[in-house]
């Protein structure tokens, strides 16, 4: 009886649809047609109805919007709200504007669309079905809904299918609590699943010591693919497979070899891509984030440190247009480890059977000021180091001055630098602004390894113009399009003189630009050889009023500041020759093979490298994880290192300890803050003072006297011998001789 009502019930909707459809035959329904008195008039049928009075809404994490042409701007509607926006937006980014969020996990901004994903179904009035936002032009008056029954129901079923072969690996995997798939499964997932197959497995694949990969994760957005063939430069991922079977991989075994690798973590929605020096150290929860900047190159890329106590866990980028976007190199985002490792902890004197024994502070400063003393004050030489921030070379070159002795160099910058003009030593064109270069000259550099975001940007532009690219120098490995025009001075001259094929390239260019690298400035001949650039600069118009295409890609962070400082020796003193007190701040990669041997070294720093071998007196100080310091990088904008963790041991922040030793020698520097440090270099720099600003160099370099000196016609030579090994902190890290042993391993 029981069943009988069931079936009767079942039954009955199915009768009442026939017996309408019966009734519906015999007796037609009418329709009442009504008319309102507004609408008699056309003109007032044809226009819409006014939106009600809705409160301003703001674009997502502060986007504007810029128009290049008025004419070109369109007004569509999103959730009721009229949006302006250009001609081309897509409806993702139309919501975007909005200030709608529209979950995705294959459309990234940086990169080309895909659509693989169809997380950001949107109802469009007058479409029959959901359309992808990620992938659908905006057009003008076109009404878009996002929050409706029918686009939530499709972002459900979208999250159905990917969670269907995704592993519950949430407990145990890196990505936990910053995972773009566990904050979409919240709002748009189910509690339970339909499908009782079995959940399909990938093999993981070897990218490297720096990238795990759980592969079964991965979800097919294609951004790795993406990224690695469109910023990077490489062709080592690809989707391989149809159907079930279809899963990222390399086309044939082997690593991926890109210097810009560990962004795919970054990008990689899942925890398809981790970090592998990283993997099971610490939730993202526990971690205190610091707002900083990178020293490993002279970049200046904006990175968050996140640390845990007194240790650094890890390094990620942060947004920065002008700069580094939202990438970052492997060097800077891997090196961190070698913070920990080969750290300097205690003052220490060497004493007669030559070993290193821990002492006071005072009593380490006592023999470095009766030294001092003692030479005479042309025989003392100091040397910054490539990581030394500007208040501590500040303080350097006051101590020195005082002590009567003018030779203060910065390591990077040769024995006699030209420091008159600022339009000499830096990148005129601004990082960002090499994206309008349509025709670049690189000179004795080699971007990829000395300069990786603004190798980025160099090929952001060949990509995007089809931009040329001449280069001079060894022959290397560019990842995008380019002539290798020679090996050294000569070809410069031939351009120079007009003789080679690359001047019409130059001088058919709208926005010619020329790179000249830093390496350049240890060559005993690099005045002659920045005059035949200037010569060539002069002939293409590479400088005008609207445009400054010379510019010097500079190697270290501390080298922009020093010579903004006037960190620069005597023209005509052979100081290393002649020292008897070496001051070394930070200084490993000088060449200490001239300075006699009866002369005492003091080495000032953070890592026992290369000089405390020759050192007699070290004095432990803070790295830039530890302390509040001012750099400007290669383009001239001034930025500022805040400290994410304590320092080591005993160490002292760099100024400190020399604004101490002036006071034990008897010639006390007038300053105890930072802030008054600060205040001594706004005299002398003011440039230095104005953070996360630019100020562009006054005067050109045509106002340099004529050079007539003889160039040396031997070839230009590599500036960075090992991209993963170029100061104290990356040579002490073990990932990064991990990664050199790769590098070197592949080039073998």
């Amino acid at each position: 009886m029981g069943l009988g009502l069931i079936a009767s019930r079942a039954l009955k909707p199915a009768a009442l649809y026939r017996s309408s459809r019966v009734l519906a035959s015999q007796f037609p329904i009418t329709r009442t047609i009504t008319s309102t008195p507004e609408l008699q008039n056309p003109e007032a049928a044809a226009a819409p109805d006014s939106p009600p009075d809705l409160p301003p809404r703001t674009p997502l994490a502060g986007a504007r919007v810029h128009f290049h042409k008025p004419e070109d701007a369109i007004e569509v509607f999103v959730d009721g709200y009229p949006v302006k926006i250009p001609k081309g937006f897509t409806v993702l980014q139309a919501c975007e504007v909005a200030g709608v969020d529209i979950p995705r996990f294959c459309y990234h901004s940086r990169l080309s669309i895909a659509g693989n994903c169809r997380m950001c179904l949107v109802e469009v009035e007058k479409s029959p079905k959901p359309v992808a936002s990620c992938a659908m032009p905006a057009l003008p008056g076109m009404k878009i809904k996002t929050d409706t029954p029918v686009a939530k129901k499709a972002r459900e079923g979208v999250m159905e299918f990917l969670l269907m072969n995704h592993p519950l690996d949430c407990p145990i995997c890196d990505q936990g609590g910053e995972c773009d798939l566990q904050d979409q499964s919240m709002v748009f997932g189910s509690d339970r699943g339909r499908f009782t197959d079995m959940k399909r497995s990938v093999v993981d694949k070897n990218l490297g010591p720096l990238v795990k990969t759980v592969m079964t994760r991965c979800i097919q957005c294609t951004r790795c693919v993406r990224f690695a063939t469109e910023v990077a430069g490489v062709q080592d991922l690809g989707m391989l497979g149809r159907g079930s079977g279809e899963e990222i991989g390399t086309y044939v075994e082997k690593l991926m070899t890109s210097e810009l690798s560990g962004n795919v973590i970054d990008i990689c929605p899942v925890g398809a891509l981790t970090s592998k020096p990283f993997a099971f150290k610490a939730r993202n929860w526990e971690l205190k984030g610091t707002e900083t900047i990178d020293v490993t190159d002279a970049v200046g890329s904006n990175i968050r440190i996140d640390s845990r106590g007194p240790e650094v866990m890890r390094i990620v980028p942060r947004l920065n247009e002008d700069i580094n976007e939202e990438w970052i190199s492997d060097k800077t985002r891997f090196c961190y480890d070698g913070l920990k490792r080969q750290r300097l902890n205690d003052p220490m004197i060497r004493g007669a059977d030559g070993r290193f024994k821990p002492v006071s502070w005072h009593d380490a400063l006592a023999v470095v000021a009766e030294v001092a003393h003692q030479v005479n004050p042309e025989e003392i030489v100091g040397i910054a180091g490539q990581l030394s921030d500007a208040e501590s070379m500040m303080a350097l070159k006051d101590f020195l001055n005082n002590m009567g002795s003018n030779n203060v160099l910065c390591e990077g910058n040769g024995s006699h630098p030209c420091a008159d003009l600022r339009s000499g030593y830096l990148l005129n064109s601004n990082i960002a602004g090499l994206e309008k270069a349509d025709v670049f000259l690189l000179v004795g550099t080699q971007p990829r390894v000395e300069a990786p975001m603004v190798n980025a940007r160099i090929r952001k532009s060949v990509r995007a113009t089809q931009a040329k690219v001449g280069y001079i120098g060894p022959a290397t490995d560019f990842n995008y399009d380019h002539q290798h025009l020679g090996t050294g001075p000569r070809t410069l001259l031939e351009i120079a003189e007009g003789r080679h094929p690359f001047c019409s390239a130059i001088l058919n260019a709208k926005n010619p630009a020329i790179v000249v690298g830093a390496g350049l400035f240890e060559r005993g001949d690099k005045d002659a050889i920045l005059a035949a650039v200037e010569t060539i600069a002069k002939l293409g118009k590479v400088v005008r009023p609207d445009w400054n295409g010379l510019n010097v890609l500079l190697l270290n962070a501390a080298q922009a500041a020093a010579l903004d400082l006037g960190l620069v020796a005597e023209e005509s003193s052979k100081s290393m020759e002649s020292a008897k007190l070496v001051y070394l701040m930070g200084a490993d990669d000088v060449k200490l093979d001239k300075v006699p041997n009866d002369a005492f070294v003091v080495y000032q720093g953070h890592h026992g490298d290369q000089s405390v071998y020759r050192a007699n007196v070290i004095l432990p100080s803070a790295a830039f994880s530890e302390k509040e310091g001012t750099y400007e990088n290669t383009e001239g904008c001034t930025q500022q290192t805040l400290p994410a963790v304590p320092t080591v041991g005993d160490a002292r922040d760099d100024w400190k300890i020399i604004r101490a030793l002036s006071e034990v020698a008897g010639i006390k520097l007038p300053y105890d803050t930072l802030g008054a440090v600060r205040s001594r270099i706004k005299i002398v720099a003011p440039n230095l003072c104005n953070m996360d600003e630019r100020e562009a160099a006054t005067f050109p370099t045509s106002l340099k006297p004529v050079w007539s000196e003889k160039m040396s016609m031997g070839g230009f030579r590599s500036a960075v011998e090992n991209f993963y090994r170029t100061d104290s902190i990356t040579r002490a890290s073990k990932i990064m001789a991990q990664c050199s042993g790769s590098l070197l391993k592949k080039e073998n």
